[in-house]
């Protein structure tokens, strides 16, 4: 359950915009902006440490209001959204940004852009590594593989790729036997948001004919997000890390290969690999 805290008419006067005069003169901008989170632990004991100050959010709206001098009011909304979303308790935040003065050759009384923002759908303010498990058990799974990683450097530059290994199905009680599975790890550099990177693996794998029948069925591509940098979710749909990666050793062994040192959920993949489940019947380093 989330609540709402509305502030509207943060007003500054900032050098925002695509033409000089702008830079140079300046103009009015307005920020209404509204936070959600659960204020009921606030509310039971009567405790500001139990919610998020409106009065510091409105300092950071604010101050990010005047910071810099940007082209557009996307930018200027995704930052405002970003520091908002800094505070932990805050799960969402829509940002409204008012241009009163615009430049328009017409007559007008506003120009307004609303975003809204979780965690998940927020431009990082820089980039970041993304991993990706990749597999699948029908079909000619090495090709459909190398198909998906074609078309993730298309949207993503280039990539690292771990080594192709088969392994045995991990199967939920009572499920019929599958043929065996073939899986790597993608390692990417993106300035993507998370909701974005999850929309892209759906797109490759919908592109690739995967459809979904059974959980843990048999499936001709699997692309799973399974870590970002500098980033965590606990969202159903989308958790970071993967929930499971930590102890599938057909993600870890490909992981490990491709960065030794790696972390994954606050732990070192070499210390996961013993706990492993499913074997790894080959491996193998050139296979693109």
């Amino acid at each position: 359950m989330s609540d709402a805290i509305t502030l509207t008419g943060i007003t500054a006067h900032a050098h925002h915009g695509v033409f000089a005069e702008e830079k140079h003169n300046g103009q009015t901008f307005i920020a209404d902006v509204t936070y959600w989170l659960d204020t009921r632990p606030a509310a039971r004991g009567d405790d500001l440490d139990e919610t998020v100050s409106y009065a510091e959010v409105a300092e950071a709206v604010a101050d990010a209001l005047v910071r810099g001098s940007l082209d557009l009011i996307e930018t200027l909304a995704e930052n405002i959204a970003r520091r908002v979303l800094a505070f932990e308790q805050v799960d969402k935040v829509e940002v409204t940004i008012h241009k009163p003065q615009a430049p328009i050759a017409v007559t007008f009384s506003d120009v307004t852009l609303t975003i809204t923002r979780t965690r998940a759908s927020l431009i990082p303010a820089g980039e970041r590594d993304v991993v990706f498990g990749l597999g699948g058990n029908i079909g000619d799974v090495p090709a459909q593989l190398r198909q998906a990683i074609k078309q993730l450097r298309a949207e993503l530059g280039e990539v690292e790729v771990g080594p192709l290994v088969r392994t045995t199905p991990v199967l939920a009680e009572g499920q019929a036997s599958q043929p065996d599975y073939y899986n790597t790890v993608v390692i990417a550099r993106s300035r993507l948001a998370a909701s974005e990177l999850l929309d892209l693996a759906h797109r490759i794998e919908a592109a690739i004919g995967r459809v979904r029948h059974e959980r843990w069925g048999e499936r001709t591509i699997d692309i799973d997000l399974i870590d970002i940098s500098r980033f965590c979710s606990d969202d159903p749909i989308l958790t970071i890390p993967h929930p499971r990666a930590a102890r599938r050793a057909f993600v870890l062994v490909p992981y490990v290969k491709l960065r030794p040192d790696a972390l994954l959920g606050g732990r070192p993949i070499s210390e996961l690999l013993p706990d492993a489940d499913g074997g790894i019947a080959t491996s193998a380093e050139d296979w693109l």
